[in-house]
């Protein structure tokens, strides 16, 4: 059998993109970390399934590159936007449904503007912040990032006593080097490496500095593989109205014999 795939990047955070409209994308875990392996498959952070939902643009289906159906990915989001845009499935705006509910989203050239889930039940600590922005979070605050190891203490935090036993968490080391302007590395589980970008996590490293350093919106990130930026509102138990802005292109497409 053999499958049309696309691939997309959104700040060197890159994804195998599948039309599944007709719902015939065999899924198993193992296909799916075997596509996303870097040396023996196409390579990529995680596969996305674009599929039919009623009454929505589309559903997007995110695994992670170890094959494990994933919680929502910002990035990734952003480039299945770009990819149904670009199977002409809308123009201008679109709304669809992911795993942690609908987003909405705006297409104006290379950029995609997309709208985030409400954050809330924000746990914060003197060495740290944690908080779910469509996925899991722990973000901590270093001097130089560049220096920061992000793998090895990542996976020990990812698979520590506290966070191991919920699931495990994605882990972002965060240099403030500006006002309203921030740093980033990630460590995410199910890819178990650090990602030129994350999307979720760029999130909520942005909500995290505003409760710390009392920023305005938005808040500009750097990320290995570009910048973003993150604007939001403020509301009694959290934050609504996030929106995650970055540029998400197409690198190329190809067919794949499974």
């Amino acid at each position: 059998m053999k499958i049309r795939f696309y691939k997309y990047q959104g700040t060197g955070n890159d994804f195998v993109m599948i039309d599944d409209r007709d719902k015939t994308f065999p899924v198993s875990q193992q296909l799916v970390a075997s596509i996303c392996h870097r040396r023996f498959g196409i390579g990529s952070d995680g596969l996305i399934l674009l599929q039919n939902e009623p009454g929505y643009d589309f559903r997007m289906v995110y695994f992670n590159a170890d094959g494990g159906e994933g919680s929502m990915c910002g990035n990734g989001g952003r480039c299945v936007v770009r990819f149904a845009h670009d199977l002409g499935i809308f123009t201008g705006d679109t709304r669809f449904i992911a795993v942690d509910g609908e987003h909405e989203a705006t297409v104006s050239g290379d950029t995609i503007r997309l709208k985030m889930s409400p954050v809330s039940a924000i746990q914060r600590f003197e060495d740290h912040d944690f908080l779910n922005t469509g996925s899991p979070h722990y973000v901590t605050y270093v001097d130089h990032v560049d220096e920061a190891d992000v793998t090895g203490q990542g996976s020990e935090i990812r698979y520590g006593s506290v966070y191991g036993p919920q699931g495990g968490t994605n882990v972002n080391f965060v240099e403030v080097i500006g006002t309203e302007h921030l740093s980033v590395r990630t460590y995410e589980r199910g890819v178990e490496d650090e990602t030129f970008s994350c999307g979720t996590g760029v999130t909520a490293c942005a909500l995290s500095a505003h409760l710390r350093y009392g920023w305005g919106s938005p808040v500009t990130v750097e990320t290995i593989g570009g910048t973003l930026s993150v604007a939001y509102s403020e509301t009694p138990t959290g934050f609504d109205q996030v929106f995650l802005t970055g540029p998400a292109v197409r690198v190329f497409e190809g067919e794949l014999a499974i």
